[in-house]
């Protein structure tokens, strides 16, 4: 699964956007933390959950793997259920 290619990632300020170009379906604007926002830099190339918790885990020595795997699965979902996944 990957980032749908009509969606833009932007930082600015410390801040993490997510935005739709006009040809998706969700039409907005998603405002992220620092986890979800290295979710979705992840989601830009073809990933699998797994992966994109074992990177978070590198990041977040001491995370416990449980946790970190049902925060990349809700994210996962969130994105999903407003089209911003290509799978």
């Amino acid at each position: 699964m990957k980032l749908s290619k009509d969606l833009l990632t932007h930082t600015t300020r410390g801040e993490h956007y997510v935005i739709s170009t006009g040809d998706s379906r969700f039409k907005g604007l998603i405002k992220s933390n620092e986890t979800a926002a290295f979710i979705v830099e992840c989601l830009k190339t073809d990933t699998t959950e797994d992966e994109i918790t074992d990177k978070l885990l590198t990041k977040y020595s001491g995370a416990d793997r449980q946790t970190v795997l049902g925060d990349v699965k809700s994210i996962i979902a969130k994105l999903r259920s407003i089209g911003a996944l290509e799978e």
